[in-house]
């Protein structure tokens, strides 16, 4: 694959996460494990590095990386909506299915309305990590 078909590859990545050009996305959970190849999509298409956990502005979207063992769902869930704003998303990776650190998505459909979100999606968001779009309900933050 020449770098043109590589960048367009990356882009559409990051771009199946609903993400646009000038958007803010703040990143949790960040590890050795998580694939840079997503992160460097996101940026690209974003056009800024992702910001940290410890940013306390507005974000337009969350990504989390989360694997089992990680702690308490609910209670990280929770983290990234503080800087969310109206109508942005959270998404939540997840490693994939025989894969070190996989969640059921039983766990997360039982965390997110407990964190007042609700799943609206699922995707295959790289080789070894499944993302799920978690939003805030149309009416509302709890």
């Amino acid at each position: 694959m020449g770098a043109t078909a590589e960048s367009a590859a990356d882009q559409s990545m990051a771009g199946r996460l609903g993400l646009r050009p000038g958007q803010v996305v703040q990143e949790f959970g960040y590890d050795d494990d998580v694939d840079d190849e997503l992160r460097v999509a996101i940026e690209d298409l974003i056009g800024t590095e992702l910001v940290d956990e410890t940013v306390q502005e507005v974000v337009d979207a969350a990504i989390f990386w989360w694997r089992d063992g990680d702690g308490d769902l609910v209670d990280a869930l929770i983290d990234p909506l503080t800087n969310l704003a109206e109508g942005g998303v959270i998404w939540l990776l997840t490693p994939k299915s025989g894969r070190s650190g996989h969640v059921e998505p039983s766990e997360i459909e039982e965390a997110a309305p407990t964190a007042g979100l609700h799943a609206t999606s699922t995707i295959s968001a790289c080789r070894d990590w499944t993302g799920t779009r978690l939003a805030t309900p149309r009416s509302g933050r709890k």
